[in-house]
């Protein structure tokens, strides 16, 4: 082919390309002018809209990017808006910004004390915009400085929206609520809606979770902003970390922070190193230990920064649940170890808990109470037999008679543990079940609580009550015991009590006899893991028992700005 022959070819080639992209609508993907300055004011409006029309077609060819700096998350809602709305500016006119547009700016300004990051909202690119615009007359007549700011406004909104509505933690099998008919069109509507009424905050506080918990957790974040007025950024140790130089530039960095060391990268030697954690660790009455381990990377990384993600995580939890509440409901709550019964809006009932170890966690989950059961008999699970029991039982047979334990075979017939041959049983080979007798000795106490799970676990009594007097309580295999189980009993069976009176449940427990009590109205109960709550307008962070918090922040807050 001759070169002439091939250039033209080549050329006619792009000429088709250009034309059909233009037909398609895709192009242009020039990226919009920096600054558009716009002398006559007559005009000022026309070129801000076609500014917004070229940075629409920028984004929109760009997966939302806008600039080298700023992403417009929400770029399909923001087309189809700005061409519905004409290419019209929607929160500023004619070199002023509009009532709304000062007051969505002032909501991200504070979003903080919804537990929401004002980086996820272009606060920063908006802030310097509007200060730029107060201090520099010139600035004010750009009309690509507008239109992007009111790009950014329009995205914020939307995803402020978002998160106010479902937050950022992501849906899992646990969560209650139907978001179905919450897409792109509920939002539009959201929008419409706060324009129509002029009121930013009250449109946007309406997304937000309808609980009491919710409520008072916002009150005790607020106070926590007021009393720390800013927050400070420290070097998050990641603790384990297989990467032990990693791990140890990290606490070098952070207790250089803390002027614990002089240098935040200079060597230190092996005894300076130990005498600064131990300096560290006697400030903050932990155990001296001279070396890293969890709970000095935990009181670490214990700053207001992380305080505030911890709070953050809580009240996207609250998303998650219905938007509407049943009437009554049992709620237990691992971090705090308390269960609380509400009905009708009001705490009718609140006791300590027992909850489950970390290596035996109590599983997350929503299911009715059925019944109950007085003198309750506990069959053994065989993840308990063969972690902890049956290798006792091997030592010394004596073991069951001590822990009140009888063994039965498949037929449910009772077994002398001494003609078994305990030495050739496994977990591969094990014929028979464990159960405790009932009675005060029990492991379910004198009281046991049934709800439909798949985990076998259940509310129950003790026959270890005193634990209930210590701050750590997450000390069983699972199951939750309840302090005031008899409380909970009479609350179930409120509204039958010619049949269960109060007196009659405790007659039957005084006289240790069996009864199975059914019939009532069943009650929706709530296992759930929220680690901070607002009690008396303060802000209480509980310990992170399971981890659960560790993993949300890594996965979604880890990174955060401050701004």
């Amino acid at each position: 082919m001759k070169k002439s022959t091939y250039a033209g070819t080549v050329g006619g080639l792009l000429s088709f390309c250009i034309i059909f992209l233009v037909a398609c609508g895709g192009s242009p993907t020039v990226k919009p002018p920096e600054k558009d300055i716009v002398e006559v004011r007559e005009k000022f409006e026309v070129r801000v809209s076609d500014n917004l029309k070229k940075a629409i077609a920028f984004i929109n060819s760009n997966k939302g990017r806008l600039n080298d700096t700023v992403v417009l998350i929400n770029d399909s809602l923001l087309s189809g808006l700005y061409e519905k709305e004409n290419y019209q500016p929607l929160w500023s006119a004619q070199e002023n910004w509009s009532p709304l547009g000062d007051s969505l700016y002032a909501f991200i300004e504070h979003s903080r004390e919804y537990g929401l990051f004002p980086s996820d909202y272009h606060y920063r690119a908006l802030s310097g915009i509007r200060q730029k615009m107060a201090g520099d007359s010139l600035a004010r007549k750009d009309a690509a400085l507008w239109s992007r700011a009111d790009l950014m406004l329009t995205d914020a909104f939307f995803q402020t929206a978002r998160h106010l509505k479902q937050g950022r933690i992501g849906r899992d099998s646990l969560t209650n609520r139907n978001d179905s008919a919450i897409n792109n069109e509920f939002y539009l509507d959201i929008f419409h809606l706060a324009r129509h009424t002029g009121n930013i905050s009250a449109t946007l506080h309406d997304l937000e979770p309808k609980h009491a918990g919710y409520d008072s957790l916002k009150q005790g974040l607020k106070f926590f902003l007021d009393s720390i007025q800013t927050f400070k950024r420290y070097t998050f140790v990641a603790y384990p970390n297989k990467d032990s130089v990693a791990l140890h530039n990290a606490l070098q960095r952070r207790l250089f922070e803390e002027d614990i060391v002089a240098s935040p990268t200079e060597l230190i030697d092996t005894a300076t190193w130990r005498q600064s954690i131990m300096r560290y660790q006697q400030s903050k009455g932990l155990k001296t230990t001279g070396r890293i381990n969890e709970n000095t990377a935990n009181s670490l990384n214990f700053t207001n920064w992380e305080k505030f993600k911890r709070v953050a995580i809580t009240l996207d939890r609250y998303k998650l649940l219905p938007d509407t509440m049943p009437l009554s409901y049992i709620w237990v709550n691992l971090p705090s170890y308390y269960m609380q019964v509400i009905s009708m809006d009001t705490l009718a009932l609140e006791s300590r808990v027992i909850i489950g170890q970390p290596k035996t966690r109590t599983p997350l989950l929503t299911s009715n109470v059925s019944n109950f059961i007085i003198y309750p008999q506990w069959t053994v699970p065989y993840s308990i037999i063969f972690k902890e029991m049956l290798p006792k039982i091997q030592k010394n047979v004596d073991y069951l008679r001590k822990e009140n334990l009888m063994v039965v075979d498949k037929n449910d017939s009772i077994i002398d543990p001494h003609t078994i041959d305990w030495s050739k049983l496994s977990k591969n080979h094990f014929p028979y079940l464990l159960k405790q007798r009932q009675g005060d000795d029990n492991s379910l106490g004198v009281l046991k609580f049934n709800f439909a799970n798949k985990y076998s676990v259940y509310l129950h009594d003790t026959n270890v009550r005193w634990l209930f007097s210590r701050a750590n309580r997450a000390l069983s295999h699972g199951c939750v015991r309840v302090k005031e189980f008899l409380k909970l009993a009479d609350f179930l069976v409120r509204d039958d009590t010619l049949k269960y009176h109060p007196d009659t449940l405790r007659s039957w427990i005084a006289r240790q006899e069996k009864h199975i009590v059914s019939g009532f109205h069943r009650v929706p109960i709530y296992i759930r893991y929220f680690s901070c709550e607002g009690k008396n307008g303060k802000l209480r962070i509980y310990e992170d028992i399971y981890a659960e918090d560790k993993v949300l922040r890594e996965r979604y807050f880890a990174d955060k700005p401050i701004l």
